[in-house]
């Protein structure tokens, strides 16, 4: 697929994906969803990739929600879509059915590779969900956050009923949901939202240098693993089933050369090299969590 909303600019182990629609002040459409889901479904396939930084073009705007250019309609699916039988009832199990944005919130979570968001500018509707499943979420101190569904007559999308409370805790959740307001910098970190308020033209120095803080000192396969156990682990119910992955991978990556050689360099003083490679050095036990079916 060729780029025409995004950008995929990889440098040494950090890609940067960027949206790109900057006259748009980046607003998300189904052609921006297909290609950044593309643009992770590469940056999962390279090996040389250790962390996935996402921001927005330009400094008005990260993603600006989804484009309203098509009026009232925006957010209705017409008969073409196949959600609406003849009769005029709605069928839900319809794969048109699916909303676009938890198509790529599903997505996200599905990453084998770190995700930093770097916001730089306004991010509302689905701006702000599809941060939701990135793993640290930094933002410049002119940005600007806003779960307005409830102000366009429709509900939370991309997956943000999962993630949200689990982020931010309920409460807090609830008050920018009901609410629907649009909050500055200062008011996303006091929630948990965002973990940094930068200057704008910091921003990505700071997401460099904490993606290639990992990139230069942690096992890619370890990441990839420790990344599914922390979110997948949102989801469990008692701490037994923790305690089950936990022991696959201790007793999997312990005997892995990997560990050998972070031991190894840490005895010797000196940076290490880890061998083993997500593409093709995954254990057998992943992906555990496709014993349930979510289709």
């Amino acid at each position: 697929m060729s780029f025409e909303q995004i950008r995929l600019d990889i440098d040494g182990p950090i890609a940067t994906i960027t949206l790109y629609r900057p006259d748009k002040m980046n607003a998300f459409t189904a052609r921006m969803m297909h290609e950044m889901i593309e643009a992770f479904d590469q940056t999962d396939a390279n090996d040389d990739v250790r962390a996935v930084i996402v921001t927005g073009e330009g400094e008005r705007a990260f993603c600006a929600g989804a484009d309203l250019s098509s009026g009232g309609d925006t957010f209705a699916k017409d008969g073409r879509s196949r959600v609406v039988r003849e009769d005029g009832s709605l069928d839900y199990s319809a794969r048109e059915a699916r909303d676009g944005g938890g198509l790529l919130t599903l997505r996200i979570f599905d990453s084998k590779k770190p995700v930093i968001a770097a916001v730089n500018g306004a991010a509302v509707g689905v701006g702000s969900t599809m941060l939701l499943p990135m793993d640290i979420r930094i933002a410049s101190d002119n940005a600007r956050f806003g779960f307005v569904f409830a102000r366009r007559g429709i509900v939370p999308e991309a997956c943000s009923s999962y993630f949200l409370p689990r982020v931010v805790g309920i409460s807090q959740a609830l008050d920018w949901c009901y609410s629907g307001k649009v909050f500055d910098a200062a008011e996303a970190k006091a929630g948990g939202l965002i973990s940094e308020v930068v200057p704008q033209d910091k921003l990505m120095e700071v997401a460099r240098a904490k993606a290639m803080e990992i990139a230069e000192n942690t096992a890619p396969v370890s990441v990839a693993l420790t990344r599914a156990m922390l979110w997948h682990g949102l989801g469990m119910d008692h701490p037994m089933e923790a305690h089950k992955v936990d022991s696959r991978g201790i007793l999997t990556r312990g005997r892995s050369e990997d560990a050998k050689e972070g031991v190894t360099s840490f005895l010797e003083k000196r940076p290490a090299v880890y061998p083993d490679k997500v593409s093709s050095d995954m254990p057998d036990y992943y992906p555990w969590w496709e014993e349930r079916n979510y289709e």
